[in-house]
């Protein structure tokens, strides 16, 4: 049995997860295109984090949802723990920050990932979740060692009221 929930206020663990994740994140890619984000930036930004915890409340897995403007959200800081991997928590962590970012309203949701061999677990995740590759967005610039993904959400709230129904 996991819980996932939004993290509001420090949180011991979370942030040693996301410490965790930053520091694989520096281990494989050089500074100049590493985008992690820290407990704080997240926070500043206006960013909820997510934490997976499992029934004695242990955090294996983290992950954020930060606003983009105009319907859009990046997932952010997607992780986790090694010791937990292979056991779907990915799977369960994103489709539940897919629900919640339809629920705030987003319509799109963008992300930003590595290109090299060792973050192919991730791309996959994405893939079969149904985000397709597209061009860098937001303050991102093309770079060989990052991917940049999208999916949409929901039609935008005029097109749903509209949809299938005649113009008056």
């Amino acid at each position: 049995m996991v819980e996932i929930a939004t993290v509001s206020g420090p949180d011991v663990q979370v942030d040693a997860l996301l410490e965790r994740h930053a520091a694989l994140m520096r281990s494989l890619s050089p500074a100049e295109s590493c985008h992690v984000m820290t407990a704080e930036a997240l926070a500043a930004s206006g960013a909820t984090v997510h934490a997976l915890r499992d029934a004695a409340g242990t955090v294996m897995a983290v992950g954020a949802l930060k606003p983009l403007g105009d319907g859009g959200v990046e997932l952010k800081s997607m992780h986790t723990a090694a010791e937990t991997r292979g056991r779907g928590l990915g799977q369960t962590l994103l489709a539940h920050l897919l629900r919640a970012a339809r629920q705030s309203g987003a319509t799109d949701a963008w992300l930003e990932t590595g290109s090299a061999p060792e973050f192919a677990p991730a791309r996959t995740l994405y893939e079969r979740a149904g985000f397709a590759y597209c061009p860098p967005f937001g303050d991102y610039a093309e770079d060989p060692l990052s991917v940049f993904m999208h999916r949409r959400l929901a039609e935008p709230a005029e097109s749903r009221q509209t949809a299938g129904h005649a113009a008056p």
